[in-house]
């Protein structure tokens, strides 16, 4: 069996959600990942493959009434080239049931990890795409409780499928003594924050806090998309390192006294579940975060997470975590928080629900014939 996924995000952008499921699923199906298309120089496809999933990009050389059409050429062409017939199609993105609504898959599914409308240049038609795709979905996941109440009553077999860690990867960070050289000369303490820096990141809060604790050391790693560098607050106590991979990020954060969830609470970050939260934990790192739904339910409920909503009860939190000398009970209970929170429970859950889906419609054609043998 084969899952076509298509998606908003470039493999090789962050590493997140789609890539801790997809590198899973593959060792099940025959995972393609379809980049969302971008203009080159002709109609063309290129396939690379990356930890087991064989990555389509998607070129066209403009955008114009004829867009769809050509882009469902390209689908054609791969779908040919490597023979699939049999397949499941995962949308990460509504935007590509535009050249997908032609194709016959054996299910659909729709992972929500985000309410992609409320993101800064969000196409206007995307609320009426993700109607149709809810229609049209056997199964819809999302990526965290929040979205799951917003969308809960939109279908009828949707299930809340938080992002969950990889354990074992980021509680190196515990152990890790090697610095990375563009880390090494920052001063401390260091409170750093790893992610995509857009429109959800608070800039004014962090540009505060740094105002009026010079001596604090604000790290921050990531790229800057859909928003000016230049907004962005210069300090000599602010050090922006750029993106970093996922498997280097335990190395810079192990160098952290506090990591950050520095997300403006908007009408983007509304519905967000950042996967980052138990990345920080698992690395053994107390966390201050911003008021998001889905980190102040659980995380700060169950006081793993300091949670603030601005420049002084950030310093307050802050300083509080700098004065505490027990950390090991700590530690304990965000060890046993996460028990059995992983990528594999996770993926797990979701594949037998789409194993389900598959039962289900077995029966439903078991039940035609005898409907028709009567």
């Amino acid at each position: 069996m084969n899952l076509l996924c298509y998606s908003h995000l470039s493999w090789n952008f962050v590493y997140q959600r789609p890539q801790h499921l997809l590198t899973r699923f593959s060792k099940f199906y025959q995972v393609f990942y379809f980049e969302e298309p971008k203009i080159g120089d002709s109609d063309k496809y290129i396939v690379n493959i990356q930890d087991g999933v064989t990555i389509v990009e998607l070129f066209i050389t403009r955008h114009d009434d004829t867009t769809n059409e050509r882009l469902r050429d390209l689908i054609n062409q791969v779908l040919k080239e490597y023979a699939i017939d049999n397949y499941i199609n995962w949308y990460y993105t509504p935007m590509a049931l535009q050249f997908t609504d032609h194709l016959n898959p054996a299910k659909i599914i729709y992972d929500s990890m985000d309410e992609l409308s409320a993101f800064r240049f969000a196409p206007p038609q995307l609320l009426e795409l993700e109607e149709q795709l809810f229609k049209k979905a056997d199964l819809v996941f999302t990526g965290g409780n929040s979205l799951y109440q917003a969308k809960k009553n939109r279908h009828h077999n949707i299930h809340a499928m938080p992002s969950s860690i990889d354990k074992a990867h980021f509680g190196k960070a515990r152990k890790i003594q090697h610095e990375p050289e563009d880390q090494m000369s920052i001063g401390s303490p260091r409170l750093g924050f790893f992610g995509v820096v857009d429109e959800r990141f608070d800039i004014e809060l962090l540009r505060e806090v740094s105002t009026q604790r010079p001596d604090w050391q604000f790290v921050i790693i990531g790229p800057v998309v859909k928003i000016s560098p230049d907004d962005l607050p210069q300090a000599d106590n602010i050090h922006y390192l750029g993106p970093k991979t996922y498997t280097e990020l335990p190395l810079y954060i192990a160098h952290w006294d506090i990591a950050l969830i520095l997300f403006a609470l908007n009408e983007s970050t509304e519905f967000i579940s950042p996967t980052k939260t138990p990345e920080y934990l698992a690395a053994g790192k107390p966390v201050i975060s911003t008021a998001i739904k889905d980190v102040v339910q659980p995380y700060g409920n169950a006081g793993l997470v300091q949670i603030i909503d601005n420049a002084d009860s950030f310093i307050s939190a802050a300083e509080k975590i700098f004065n505490e000398t027990e950390k090991d009970h700590w530690l304990r209970t965000v060890d046993h928080f996460l028990e059995n929170d992983s990528w594999d429970h996770t993926f797990n859950k979701m594949n037998a629900l789409i194993n389900n889906v598959k039962k289900d419609q077995t029966q439903i054609i078991n039940t035609q014939k005898q409907i028709n043998h009567v």
